[in-house]
């Protein structure tokens, strides 16, 4: 006898977190299980480039103050720290959904060779940090012209 059941997508994904939860001991995503509320870690978002002159954190951190965040730079790593802490409760005010991270959170990145270690740079606008690594002279890429034969 053949029988045809739905096939349900988010059935799939619980289970394949709920494994990967289970490999590494803590949810990797919030918003799905028993866990929703309880993570009190969060990974801050994070683009890294590189130029010509410099290497560029740059994180999104809507909702935080530059006082909220700590920048460190020791033994060859930048290390960003904060803590987004979660809104008040009002009264007569029914959450339905929570989707917002909230927690402390701590993001750290190996200085490449070459960088100006004593040169970074910090600004935040808008909800952006960006992290400016200037390279040293003999960190930047030289242009050879190669000979054909």
């Amino acid at each position: 006898m053949n029988i045809l059941t739905k096939y349900n997508p988010v059935t799939e994904i619980e289970s394949l977190q709920s494994r990967m939860n289970s490999l590494f001991g803590r949810p990797l995503v919030r918003g799905m299980g028993d866990d929703f509320l309880s993570t009190k870690e969060w990974i801050l978002p994070v683009d890294v480039r590189e130029d010509e002159k410099e290497y560029v954190i740059t994180a999104e951190l809507p909702g935080l103050k530059k006082e909220d965040l700590k920048i460190t730079l020791k033994d060859g790593a930048l290390k960003i720290t904060g803590e987004r802490k979660m809104e008040k409760e009002e009264k007569g005010v029914k959450y339905h959904r929570i989707e917002r991270s909230y927690g402390a959170f701590e993001r750290s990145f190996v200085v490449p060779e070459g960088a100006q270690s004593d040169k970074v740079e910090a600004e935040f606008h808008d909800g952006l940090l960006k992290v400016h690594l200037p390279k040293g002279k003999e960190a930047r890429p030289k242009a050879l012209e190669i000979a054909i034969k």
